[in-house]
């Protein structure tokens, strides 16, 4: 089911030696690897650390910090609802709740046949479309439980 190759320290050093001829190279090499990989595996941190002359605090700091570098890979399906302010008041709590009942996982989590990953992010710019998901980064405005079900329905949930 994954499109992933499987980590490999030889292909993590590819990856990084491919950027660094770039200015600021962790963040693009971050992006390259979870490409790769599906996310950015904890084996990779001491190796990206040690070619770029950073401690491994420094990269696991990154890696943590940004909510789109993940430590283990997405389903098949990534369904972001926005819970910013705007969505909030157009009902996307009860969206959300609908949405972890159904998949019978929690926000942030994968569902256990690997098909969905169900996220929550802080404003996708569209409060006039309130409220508003993201599914395999396309946008949806105008989220009801109608579009909701049939996005999970899709999903395979």
């Amino acid at each position: 089911m994954s499109v992933h190759e499987p980590w490999s320290e030889a292909r993590t050093r590819a990856i990084v030696q491919a950027h660094t001829h770039l200015e600021g190279p962790l963040m693009p090499i971050l992006h390259a690897v979870q490409e790769a990989f599906g996310c950015v595996p904890e084996e990779a941190v001491p190796v990206i650390a040690k070619e770029l002359n950073l401690s491994r605090a420094e990269v696991h700091g990154v890696v943590t910090f940004y909510h789109d570098f993940r430590r283990e890979p997405a389903g098949g399906t990534v369904i972001k609802v926005c819970r910013a302010e705007a969505c909030q008041s157009m009902g996307c709590e009860s969206l959300v709740k609908r949405a972890e009942d159904r998949l019978g996982i929690d926000c942030g989590g994968t569902t256990a046949n690997g098909r969905v990953t169900f996220e929550t992010v802080y404003c996708l710019g569209l409060c006039a479309t309130a409220p508003s998901a993201m599914v395999n980064g396309k946008i949806v405005g105008r989220l009801d439980e109608t579009k909701l079900d049939k996005i999970l329905s899709e999903a395979g949930a």
